[in-house]
């Protein structure tokens, strides 16, 4: 006689709540290897490097580096080593701490993640060609001198690498909602920063769905300090994983926004170190353990 098992049924975690503390990073996904530059042209990768094994594989293992924008583009999905130039001293106070911090030209290098990110705004992404700015002098439209430009002097490596974020997530009473509020200090000072989720099929190569803000407004502005702080609240972020068009939040990214804007229900208009760029996340997957569900239709 064979006997059958059945799952579980999918039940919320109403009041549940974990605190997490982000990690320093430069890195959105794999491609482009980093969402900031030096003044050559490289990337300054703080994340996830592509390393070649003993055993002759490609993996991503957590450190810093100078890579090279002609780093090998394998297909998305996919991984090839970076050509690593050199690792980074990622202390505040090191070595490489005087390294200024520049945006991506456009076309984005070494990028083989074709998401356009704005498609009411700017569909045709890709078409737009820029130089590569360091962040004190990027092209803020329409500013002029007069009207008191905040982000003057450059921003280096070693003051990047001195912030910090924590965040406590949790699950609202009725279970239909999750909260996210964050506290910081030492991001770059007087800067729009902005919070963008990280969805579980935003980066699969079957076909990905387009990355989106962590609440709309996303936006909050630093103090002379470099402190802020964020709040929001989504609609039903960790639903069952089995459901059909299921899409839970797995990440969520603190963006320092080069061209002091937001953009509305778009995370930028080109993403990647174009005119974002990730300050701080977490390191892998999370709140597999929070659980919500859809709010009755009314």
């Amino acid at each position: 006689m064979s006997e059958t098992t059945t799952a579980a049924p999918w039940t919320t975690t109403p009041g549940v709540t974990e605190t997490h503390e982000l990690s320093l990073t430069t890195q959105g996904p794999l491609y482009p290897p980093s969402e900031v530059m030096d003044a050559d042209g490289n990337f300054v990768v703080v994340g996830m490097i592509n390393r070649t094994t003993r055993d002759g594989a490609t993996r991503p293992e957590w450190g810093a580096a100078v890579v090279s924008p002609d780093s090998p583009l394998p297909e998305f999905g996919t991984l090839a080593p970076y050509t690593v130039i050199r690792e980074l001293d990622t202390e505040p106070d090191g070595a490489d701490q005087d390294i200024v911090l520049y945006t991506l030209p456009l076309p984005l290098p070494c990028n083989n993640y074709s998401m356009v990110f704005a498609p009411e705004q700017l569909p045709e992404a890709y078409r737009v060609k820029r130089p590569s700015h360091a962040f004190h002098e990027v092209p803020i439209p329409d500013l002029r001198p007069e009207d008191g430009p905040k982000v003057t002097a450059p921003v280096t490596f070693g003051a990047w690498m001195r912030a910090s974020g924590t965040l406590e997530v949790g699950v609202t009473s009725d279970g239909h909602c999750g909260t996210f509020g964050f506290e910081f200090s030492r991001l770059v000072p007087n800067s729009v920063y902005t919070v963008m989720s990280l969805r579980a099929r935003d980066l699969d190569p079957a076909g990905p769905t387009r990355p989106g803000p962590l609440g709309v407004p996303n936006v909050f502005v630093t103090d002379a300090d470099g402190n802020g702080r964020y709040h929001a609240t989504l609609p039903n972020p960790f639903p069952d994983p089995g459901l059909p068009g299921a899409n839970r939040i797995i990440n969520v990214v603190v963006l320092w926004m080069s061209y002091q804007r937001s953009y509305g229900g778009a995370i930028g208009e080109f993403g990647l170190g174009g005119d974002i760029h990730a300050h701080l996340k977490l390191r892998g997957a999370s709140f597999q353990n929070l659980r919500t569900t859809a709010a009755p239709q009314s």
